[in-house]
């Protein structure tokens, strides 16, 4: 199949987006025709620091290597050096109702988190954007979270749109969620994702020293009750733990559970915090070679732009084709 995803570079991938996202990217192109990108673009709907974002652009590239991502089976590319993802944006953009993009969840709950000064017209069109990402590269499955899901059948409903008004242009695509997809909630906050940008101390990122990593978890929310039991409704703290714990163990959370049956919470967490420094220390060790070569670092990204580039001009050109616009 064809496969496309991507990251926002606004800060070091967490444990949450290996979890959830990259650990699945690993498998998925083994067998598949991959295109990742660092979507810059995205990142740039919310507040950032110009500087800052060409310094975790580059970061974002280093961590997907570094956690197994491989040039030579997938593309890796930066979203804003392929042209056509802005361009097909706005030919898909005409023929996107108003009212779909103001029932997006995601751009509700990033609005509610934002002055009203910030809240910019780029935030509303984001999942237009993300569209455009998905058919450019005539993607056939988008590997998501469930609160992605929306974003992707927005993408398919705009392929058949499109195909039905000007004729046979895009596949539509469909969600691709792993059956055990792992749903890492924020350490501080368990009623939400986790995320470095909202709460650094609600996440546990790939950059952090092992004294970070150590207080977030050892800080974690859990509950009064001191029976070990994994019941994610009524103690989403706990089973956060749990699962977090399980993913790395490569078992079941129920099974995670048993095997702190009768210790404290306290013991969970010092143990997961052991588990996570032991994970990301090799990791981090990888990162910093890769930082050090920044040249490196641009041949692979500018590799994976020229194979991005291909296969999104030829998209772009058959859509404005099919519109009647003169390319």
């Amino acid at each position: 199949m064809i496969i496309f995803s991507g990251i926002r570079p606004t800060g070091p991938i967490h444990i949450g987006n290996y979890l959830g996202a990259i650990r699945n990217w690993l498998e998925l192109q083994k067998n598949n025709q991959c295109f990742f990108c660092i979507a810059n673009l995205h990142a740039i709907t919310t507040p950032f620091k110009s500087e800052q974002l060409r310094q975790e652009t580059f970061g974002l590239a280093a961590l997907y290597l570094s956690l197994g991502l491989d040039p030579h089976q997938s593309t890796l590319f930066v979203q804003s050096q392929v042209k056509e993802h802005a361009e097909m944006t706005w030919l898909l953009s005409t023929i996107t109702p108003m009212g779909e993009l103001s029932r997006m969840t995601q751009y509700k709950e990033k609005s509610d988190r934002l002055k009203a000064s910030q809240i910019n017209a780029g935030l509303f069109y984001y999942p237009v954007l993300m569209a455009a990402d998905i058919l450019l590269y005539q993607t056939e499955a988008v590997p998501v979270g469930e609160d992605q899901q929306q974003h992707v059948e927005l993408a398919r409903s705009l392929a058949q749109k499109f195909n039905r008004q000007f004729g046979a242009t895009f596949k539509a695509p469909k969600s691709l969620i792993p059956k055990n997809q792992a749903r890492i909630r924020s350490l501080r906050d368990p009623s939400r994702k986790m995320s470095k940008t909202d709460d650094p101390r609600g996440a546990v990122s790939f950059l952090d020293s092992p004294e970070e990593i150590k207080n977030n978890v050892m800080r974690a929310v859990t509950d009064s009750d001191r029976q070990i039991k994994y019941d994610p409704q009524r103690r989403p703290g706990l089973a956060n733990l749990l699962i977090i714990y399980s993913s790395l163990e490569n078992i079941s959370p129920q099974e995670a559970a048993q095997q702190f049956v009768g210790q404290s919470y306290q013991s969970i967490k010092e143990e997961l915090s052991q588990k996570l420094i032991a994970f990301i220390e090799p990791i981090q060790s990888e990162y910093q070679q890769w930082i050090k070569q920044p040249q490196k670092l641009e041949e692979i990204l500018t590799a994976g732009q020229e194979q991005a580039q291909t296969i999104a001009a030829q998209t772009l050109a058959k859509a404005q084709q099919k519109m009647g616009l003169l390319g």
